[in-house]
């Protein structure tokens, strides 16, 4: 990377049990209903124990919920850890990422058993094109920094880590989470797609109106551009964390009206 703006790449996405969120009052999933399951895929400097609130919410209301380990080395890697999991389902799904895992559902979904796709604050590019590119046009708030080592893995940066994308969790948990990052290869952001599964599957977008991850106009953009149906919702990048069941919903919906794949 050669410009603070590339530097600036990688949406940040959370980890950690953060306690539970109180279960969901919407209702339980109709018996009949075709889509039942639901594959949650993290982001970078993350695992998947962030999703803890919206797994809750998802399986009190009848879903089956698979969370994805994403090794964060490469897209390819990524891509085959989503593909596991949506092996495993033999059913209809639908698949949900965070951040760089809207990359990775991008590319993954257009597995068979994709029913539709939600994009938490997430990237979204196309087949041909590179996560990177992605941000042309747009500037990255300055409070998210990366650090990025010789090896050219990053973090965000500890001192700007609450300010950057957590800031409407409390110091503890904010704490946590910058202290069990996982970090990303860097090189990931410059592999191009080869698949935009948006382009075959209907999609969702939660957009954190207070993400400082990335330009807000830029959320906006990949949304629009992949079509998808949004809802807006006062959070930070940890928005998956911070307001789980605003994401659930929006699952939820993804799974009553999506078309089971074939019919």
């Amino acid at each position: 990377m050669t410009s603070k703006f590339k530097t600036l790449l990688a949406a940040a996405a959370t980890a950690g049990a953060l306690g539970t969120a109180g279960q969901s009052h919407a209702q339980a999933i109709p018996e009949d209903q075709p889509i039942r399951h639901v594959v949650l895929v993290h982001g970078a400097f993350a695992d998947a124990s962030g999703w803890r609130g919206v797994y809750d919410q998802l399986t009190a209301r009848g879903y089956s919920v698979t969370l994805v380990q994403n090794p964060l080395t490469s897209l390819a890697e990524d891509v085959a850890a989503t593909r596991r999991a949506l092996d495993r389902q033999n059913a209809p799904a639908i698949l949900v990422g965070h951040s760089w895992g809207g990359t990775v559902i991008t590319e993954a979904g257009v597995h068979p058993n994709v029913a539709g796709l939600v994009y938490v604050s997430a990237l979204s590019p196309d087949a041909g094109e590179t996560t990177a590119q992605q941000y042309d046009g747009f500037t990255t708030p300055p409070e998210f920094v990366l650090d990025i080592g010789e090896d050219q893995y990053g973090f965000v940066a500890p001192s700007m880590f609450q300010a950057g994308f957590a800031h409407d969790v409390s110091d503890a948990d904010a704490a946590f989470l910058r202290d069990s990052q996982v970090p990303i290869s860097m090189g990931v952001f410059g592999t191009v797609l080869e698949n935009a599964a948006w382009r075959s599957k209907p999609s969702w977008a939660v957009i954190a109106t207070e993400d400082k991850a990335f330009d807000q106009a830029m959320l906006q953009h990949m949304a629009q551009r992949i079509g998808a149906k949004v809802t807006e919702v006062a959070a930070s990048h940890a928005v998956f964390i911070t307001q789980p069941e605003v994401v659930a919903d929006v699952i939820d919906e993804a799974a009553r009206t999506a078309t089971v794949p074939g019919n």
